[in-house]
């Protein structure tokens, strides 16, 4: 009898000399399992190309009918760098909205224009996707904004673990959806763990963190992102943690894989493996880094490093096996994401970016971040029919509104242009005033530019060409008040990216004799030349590609160090206030973000104006603060107070704060409104604004909410998602990751304003909070039942707030649970939150988390116990209770 296998291979009708040929590939099986189709897809790789699979520029592999895909995309507060997109407030503004509801109606909105863009993209491009244009994103950032300082602290939701993970686990649903099986988006909770500053030093930084601070305030958010929410992928950090890079880091696989159960992947901050080389220094080489990384739980890599994987399996510092693992989750997650098999997905319309829906809620989420600080004397609303004096560079500053991290507005709206529309434009002045600070350039303001010489009409003309030659007849004519753009991978309506012109001719008017530094702002990444910007003064060429250089100390945000800013510094005097020509010649070749005409002119000019303005008017309106050119990711940015795009002073700057000491001179109220993403803590502001009023980075519904809420549109009723203090003085060394005299929980000196704090227009009530029970077993949830009532003349949202001071715990009572609500004048809402027994929980030295006996007093009102009216109700918890990781 002769063997089996022989006698198949030789019965008669089966072809012996070809092998039997597969019908339907596992990996296209659709009735199996993502992993199961992702194991078969990864074993017909080679090494090579599973390590390139492995980076966040994926290429193509053709005969597995993988497209090229690149995992690197940004929706922090909306879809970014990838053209046109809804801007919504910057996440610290979101925060401070305190609306769950609204945060994942934001997310949902923003994951539908991710699958538009996706979707537009392939069809520019069947072979895939470039950077920016996936649908998996490296957001929400749910790092403790623990310190003030950190310029990165606008991507966050705030100081509180409590309020951060709740907005953290809303943004996630939004973005991923509903159906586990086939994902929207997939949301990357960042950065994995104890993250938020210095940015100089982010690449070697090392924190000895206590057990106690770990699991108290740096864990709870991720633990609420992975096992609340079920976030798909979450992004490891830059720094160390006890010696130990976080990308390489055993929490990795042990606290988040096998305590908190997940399966998805995890992805590196860039270039964050190679950083155990040159930062950290704690492998000899990018093999031993990549396999090293691998190995500890980092599936992706953003960067190259992972390239070194196939020498790292040849010295054997890691088998093909354990490189499988990680390839099979990423494989997985882009199965999951309807990458390879399609999805209804695939029909959302480009129409979906921008839609009127979106922009909406743009506008609604802009006015519901809006918090009043301060009202002396009823300064706001403000009166009908006022004379109205805007002033301050924020007032028309585009890059005040989007943040960092941001999308392209289709059509952006200033706050001075919507105060104008708000009131009229015959009862608005402007005069900008100052410069953010001191030497720094910003965009010639509408005040300074005219059409010709004798014309009345403010601004340039531009004359827009659909070619690259200002050829034949402007496809649109129209006058731009300033010459301030973000063209990153959009354009004009009706025009192509990169494929079209622009030719600007008007006049400068210089406000005073003296000495000017003009030059074209140009942000390029890092590996691209120059766009075509020609600039003529009075028929003198003085800005082109060929004459200029890298803005030394000016360097805008970038990602990673990948862009910077380049122009040449023309340095004029004009000797009298005689109009200058300008023309500005711009052929949109290269991916270059804001493109500006810029300068820096004599500030006793600028304040001079400002003065006659306040004069002119029966109040000032002072748009003031910073924007993301100062405060951000690892800037290349010195100016004195500022560094590496951390601050060094929570202060004013100087020259914003002269130019309000001048208006105030003038004995016309003074509103102060902050746009920034940082608390300013300024006492003279303090001292002398009639009212102040925090607007954060607005996005593009900004402008318009700033004016609702000063016309008494909207009764403003955002809350503050951290304390302002008074001082960097009052605060311990910005390095120092223990949390002792740091945020409302473990801070008891003065503070300008507390977390939590937020005025409106009318005024709130509060019973005593009813408890379901008083006396429980540890481990039982409590319901705490609050009655809030509108006790004003006018409808408003309220932020209802319940804090928990547990026994013999050390911080002040802390955020337990919150509502917004809106209670119309005179009527009361109910109010029901649970207390469970997380939110009862402390952390003992050794980080280990319980409920304990004792009692515990429940606070509502609209603010901190501290610092607000609050009612409050007695709770008995008996015995203890263990909390797993």
């Amino acid at each position: 009898m002769m063997p089996l296998a022989v006698g198949l291979a030789c019965a008669p009708g089966l072809a012996a000399a070809e092998p039997a040929k597969e019908t339907t590939p596992i990996f296209r099986d659709t009735r199996l399992s993502p992993e199961v189709r992702a194991r078969d897809m990864a074993a017909r790789m080679t090494l090579k190309e599973k390590a390139e699979q492995m980076q966040n520029g994926a290429p193509a592999i053709e005969r597995l009918g993988l497209k090229r895909y690149d995992w690197w995309n940004e929706v922090l507060h909306g879809v970014a760098r990838a053209g046109q997109a809804t801007v919504f407030p910057q996440a610290i503004g979101l925060a401070a909205t305190w609306n769950t509801a609204l945060a994942e109606r934001v997310a949902d909105a923003i994951a539908l224009e991710g699958r538009a863009n996706f979707n537009a993209a392939l069809r520019r491009d069947g072979r895939g996707t470039a950077r920016y244009f996936g649908v998996n994103y490296w957001t929400p950032n749910i790092n403790i904004y623990r310190d003030p300082r950190w310029g990165r602290g606008q991507e966050t939701y705030g100081e509180d673990p409590h309020l951060t993970g709740q907005l953290g686990m809303a943004f996630i649903r939004g973005i991923q959806g509903t159906d586990p099986a086939l994902y929207k988006g997939v949301a990357t909770p960042k950065h994995f763990v104890v993250h938020s500053g210095p940015e100089p030093e982010r690449h070697s930084f090392n924190v000895d963190v206590s057990p106690f601070d770990l699991e108290d305030t740096y864990l709870p958010a991720f633990r609420n992102a992975i096992v609340d929410a079920k976030a798909y992928s979450l992004m490891c950090a830059y720094n160390a943690v006890d010696g130990i890079p976080m990308c390489a880091h055993p929490l990795q696989n042990g606290l988040v894989r096998q305590d908190w159960g997940f399966n998805g992947f995890i992805v590196s901050d860039c270039d964050s493996v190679r950083d155990l080389v040159t930062g950290h220094k704690t492998s000899p080489d990018i093999a031993h880094a990549s396999a090293t990384a691998v190995k500890a739980g980092t599936d992706l890599v953003c960067g190259q490093s992972y390239l070194g994987l196939p020498e790292a399996v040849e010295k054997g510092l890691i088998t093909e096996a354990e490189i499988d693992t990680s390839l099979v989750r990423l494989l997985a997650a882009r199965i999951r994401m309807g990458l390879l098999d399609g999805s209804v997905y695939d029909k959302v319309p480009y129409s979906a970016i921008n839609s009127a829906q979106h922009r909406a809620l743009a506008q609604q989420a802009a006015e519901e971040a809006i918090v009043l600080l301060k009202n002396d004397g009823g300064t706001l609303p403000l009166a009908k029919g006022a004379r109205i004096a805007v002033i301050g560079p924020n007032a028309a500053l585009l890059q005040s509104l989007e943040g960092n991290y941001n999308g392209t507005i289709a059509h952006p709206a200033l706050p001075v242009d919507e105060l104008r529309r708000a009131f009229g434009a015959d009862q608005v002045g402007y005069a900008p005033g100052a410069p953010l600070i001191d030497g720094k350039r910003m965009p010639i303001p509408e005040t300074y530019l005219k059409v010709a010489a004798d014309s009345g009409q403010h601004g340039l003309k531009g004359e827009y060409f659909d070619n690259l030659e200002f050829a034949g007849t402007p496809k649109m004519t129209r006058i731009d008040p300033v010459i301030n753009f973000n063209f990153e991978h959009s354009a004009p309506q009706g025009f192509e990216p990169k494929r079209f012109s622009v030719r600007w001719t008007g006049v400068i008017v210089p406000p005073r004799p003296g000495k000017y530094e003009l030059g074209f702002r140009m942000i390029v990444p890092r590996d691209r030349p120059l766009p075509n910007i020609r600039v003529w003064i009075d028929d003198e060429l003085v800005v082109s590609p060929e004459k200029a250089g890298i803005g030394a100390g000016n360097t805008a945000e970038c990602v990673a160090g990948n862009c910077q800013q380049r122009m040449e510094k023309i340095h004029f005097t004009f000797d009298d206030t005689t109009p200058r020509r300008v023309r500005i010649d711009y052929a949109r070749t290269e991916n270059d973000r804001h493109s500006a005409l810029e300068w820096v002119a004599p500030q006793e000019a600028l304040v001079a104006d400002a003065v006659a303005a306040a004069r002119a008017g029966d109040v000032a309106v002072a748009m003031v603060g910073l924007s993301p050119d100062l405060e951000g990711e690892e800037m290349k940015v010195d100016y004195p107070g500022f560094r590496g795009g951390d601050r060094l002073t929570l202060a004013l700057p100087d020259a914003q704060r002269r130019m309000l000491e001048a208006v105030k001179a003038t004995g016309r109220p003074l509103v102060v409104v902050y746009l920034t993403g940082g608390p300013i803590s300024d006492p003279w502001v303090e001292a002398n604004a009639d009212a102040i009023v925090h607007a954060w980075y607005p996005g593009e519904g900004g402008g318009a909410a700033i004016a609702r809420v000063l016309s008494g549109a909207v009764s403003p009723a955002g809350r503050l998602p951290y304390t302002i203090v008074r001082s960097e003085t009052d605060l311990p060394p910005f390095a120092d990751y223990s949390m002792q005299h740091r945020t409302y929980r473990y801070f008891n000196g003065p503070v300008l304003h507390p977390f939590g704090h937020g005025l409106a227009y009318t005024t709130f009530s509060y019973a005593a909070p009813k408890l379901s029970t008083t006396r429980v077993k540890a481990g039982q949830a409590v319901k705490a039942t609050v009655t809030v009532r509108n006790t004003g003349k006018r409808d408003s949202d309220e932020v209802v707030q319940l804090y928990l001071a547990k026994p013999g715990d050390r911080s002040n009572p802390v955020l337990a649970g919150f509502r917004r609500v809106h209670v119309k004048a005179g009527a009361s809402q109910v109010v029901t939150m649970d207390i469970d027994a997380r939110a009862q929980s402390q952390v003992d030295t050794a980080g280990r988390r319980s409920v304990r006996s004792g009692e515990y007093t429940v606070y509502a009102g609209g603010g901190q116990p501290r610092f607000a009216r609050v009612g409050q109700a007695k709770l008995l918890v008996e015995g203890e209770f263990a909390l797993p990781k």
